[in-house]
C-alpha cells in the first residue's frame, strides 16, 4: 500500500512540475512578445504620449566612458566590456506632428545617436535630422560633423546652427571647411537670445554662457514646446561667472539639463582645478538648496566626466542627489514638451 502511495505521489509531482515548467515557459514567451512588440504600435504610443519631446541621447563628458588613458576603476572594466549606452552628451528634439527632428551637439557618437533619433522619430527614412545645433568648439560637441563628409555619409546641405565665432571656426579650418565647400552642411547663423522657429510647435533660443572659449563662444539653449520648456547648459564655468541667475532661469522653465561634469574636487586631484572650472554637483545642489522640491525636481544633471560617480545609478552619490530632490539624465529618457 505504501509503495502504491509513493508511486502515486511521484506521478503527481511530475505532473505538477511539468505544469509549472509549461507555465513558466509560457510566461517568458508572453514577456518576450511584449519586449518585441509591433513597431507601428510603438510609434502610435509614442505619438499619443509624446507628440513633442526631448530624448536624451547621451550624458557623458566629451572624452567618453571609458576615457582614453584612464586606468581607474571607473574605466578599467569598460575597456573590456563597453557599455553601449554611455555616449557623449546629446539631446534629440522631436515634433511628430510636423514630422521633423533636430539634434543638439554633433558628438563622436553621432552615427549611433542619429540612428537612435531616427528610430524614436518613426516618421522618416532620413539618416540625418532636420538640423544640428552646436554649443561650442570642444571635441565632444562638434567633431561628429566629420561623419557628414565624403569619407562617411557624404550628406547634402544638412543645416548646422552655430553662433558667429563657431561659424567662423568651421569656415576657416579644415576639415570642417571642406564640409561647407562640398555642401555636406549648410551653416545657419544664430544669435544670442534670438528665437529660432523650428516648427509651428517648437522653437529654440540660444544664449551665451561663460566657458573656455578658445575657438568659439559657448552657447546654452532654451527649448520651447507647446506646453513645456527646457534649459540645456552642458558646459559652463562657475555659476557666479554668468551674468544671469541660474536660480531665476530654473524658475522660468519646466526642465533643466545642466552641467554636472564633476561631482566634487576629489575626482580631479591630479589636475589644476583652475583650468577646468565647472560647477561641482555639490556646489550646484547648494546653490539650489533654497528652492522647493518641485523646483529642484526640474533639474537633470548631465555631461558627466568618466570619473563622476553619478554615472553609476547605484552609487552613494547618486542616492544623495536623488534624496535631495534632483534628477540625473539617463540615456533614452523622454521628456514631453
Amino acid at each position: 500500500m505504501n509503495t502504491l502511495i509513493k508511486i502515486a505521489l511521484g506521478v503527481s509531482m511530475r505532473l505538477i512540475t511539468n505544469r509549472v515548467k509549461f507555465f513558466l515557459a509560457s510566461s517568458v514567451f508572453i514577456i518576450l512578445l511584449g519586449c518585441y512588440s509591433n513597431p507601428t504600435e510603438d510609434a502610435q504610443q509614442l505619438n499619443k504620449n509624446h507628440p513633442f519631446s526631448i530624448v536624451v541621447l547621451g550624458n557623458v563628458q566629451d572624452g567618453g566612458s571609458p576615457h582614453m588613458g584612464c586606468e581607474k576603476k571607473c574605466c578599467k572594466d569598460l575597456f573590456e566590456k563597453p557599455d553601449k549606452n554611455r555616449m557623449v552628451v546629446c539631446l534629440g528634439i522631436i515634433d511628430r506632428k510636423a514630422k521633423k527632428s533636430w539634434i543638439i551637439e554633433a558628438t563622436p557618437d553621432y552615427p549611433r545617436q542619429a540612428k537612435l533619433l531616427k528610430r524614436y522619430s518613426r516618421f522618416t527614412n532620413n539618416e540625418n535630422p532636420n538640423g544640428i545645433f552646436l554649443t561650442h568648439a570642444h571635441i565632444g560637441h562638434y567633431s561628429g560633423l566629420m561623419y557628414l563628409g565624403k569619407e562617411a555619409m557624404n550628406s547634402s546641405n544638412i543645416p548646422v546652427y552655430a553662433m558667429t565665432r563657431m561659424k567662423g571656426f568651421l569656415i576657416k579650418n579644415g576639415p570642417w571647411s571642406q564640409l561647407i565647400k562640398k555642401s555636406n552642411v549648410k551653416i545657419q547663423n544664430i544669435d544670442h537670445q534670438q528665437q529660432v522657429r523650428l516648427s509651428n510647435n517648437i522653437s529654440i533660443v540660444p544664449f551665451l554662457v561663460p566657458h573656455r572659449d578658445e575657438y568659439s563662444e559657448t552657447v546654452g539653449y532654451k527649448i520651447n514646446g507647446p506646453s513645456k520648456s527646457a534649459l540645456f547648459i552642458p558646459d559652463i564655468d562657475k555659476w557666479s561667472k554668468w551674468n544671469s541667475s541660474i536660480v531665476d532661469e530654473i524658475k522660468n522653465v519646466d526642465y533643466a539639463f545642466i552641467d554636472a561634469t564633476f561631482f566634487d574636487g576629489q575626482e580631479i586631484n591630479n589636475r589644476d582645478i583652475t583650468e577646468i572650472p565647472h560647477p561641482f554637483v555639490i556646489e550646484t545642489m547648494n546653490t539650489f538648496k533654497g528652492l522647493s522640491i518641485a523646483e529642484r525636481n526640474k533639474i537633470h544633471f548631465i555631461h558627466m566626466n568618466h570619473t563622476n560617480p553619478l554615472l553609476d545609478s547605484s552609487s552613494a552619490q547618486t542616492k544623495q542627489v536623488r534624496s535631495n530632490g534632483f534628477n540625473i539624465a539617463r540615456p533614452f529618457q523622454i521628456i514631453s514638451l
